[in-house]
């Protein structure tokens, strides 16, 4: 497999603060990798580095060949790359429908009918409510919803950050099953997750990131069979 995104030695501040010490990872076409990591690690850091929305203030950042580092992050959603943020961001006061077409905002004039027909066969709750409020969903819902915008954008690369969290058991492992069949259509995944389980059970390769800096990394099974990432992330 081809290298689809390559992070090499970023770093990235907020104000005085520096969030990432060097972080270096890469994911290749149509993977799921996983970087997981405690509170205040750097992970959801990393793919606002990746996506633009908190620029890398050294190091580089490349996307199917391309040095996207210094673009605004609108060009790289129109390069490929999509994010579903921690915490959902679904606009409340617009139905489902419209938060969705929203995800298409940089294809205006093209049919999205298709697109549409795509996420609501992902999910299907959301096809039943897509006249209501995005603000009126649960937690589950609207993280669906946040999903299925980030794939209305077509993106060849899905960031995917936190996607479990605040959500209730049984949801959790519908949107786990989707996100294998969103991979299994050929779009690549680098997913941020602080639960270990569902990361590792989902992801081929994974990245352990401690207070900015990546400190282990390997295929799932490796990481799984880590005393060190089984005490701190695992729970055994």
């Amino acid at each position: 497999m081809s290298r689809l995104l390559e992070v090499h030695d970023v770093h990235a501040h907020y104000g005085s603060i520096e969030a990432l010490k060097g972080v270096s990872l890469d994911v290749c076409e149509g993977e799921v990798v996983t970087l997981i990591g405690s509170n205040g690690a750097g992970k959801s850091t990393t793919l606002r580095s990746i996506s633009g929305l908190t620029p890398a203030t050294a190091g580089t950042v490349t996307f199917a060949g391309e040095n996207i580092t210094r673009l605004p992050s609108h060009e790289i959603v129109g390069r490929g790359i999509a994010v579903s943020p921690e915490g959902r961001h679904t606009f409340g006061r617009m139905t489902v429908r419209e938060n969705l077409e929203l995800g298409a905002y940089r294809r205006r004039g093209e049919k999205l009918d298709e697109d549409l027909e795509r996420v609501y066969g992902l999910f299907p709750r959301l096809q039943e409510r897509e006249r209501q409020k995005a603000g009126t969903m649960s937690g589950g819902e609207q993280q669906m919803l946040a999903i299925g915008r980030a794939l209305m954008a077509q993106p060849k690369l899905l960031l995917l950050d936190e996607p479990s969290m605040g959500i209730a058991p049984i949801l959790v492992q519908r949107i786990y099953e989707t996100i294998v069949e969103i991979n299994r259509s050929g779009v690549a995944i680098l997913l941020v997750e602080q639960n270990a389980n569902y990361a590792l059970g989902t992801a081929s390769r994974g990245y352990v990131l401690e207070t900015g800096r990546i400190v282990l990394s390997g295929d799932s099974g490796q990481l799984r069979s880590n005393p060190e990432v089984q005490k701190a992330y695992l729970g055994t």
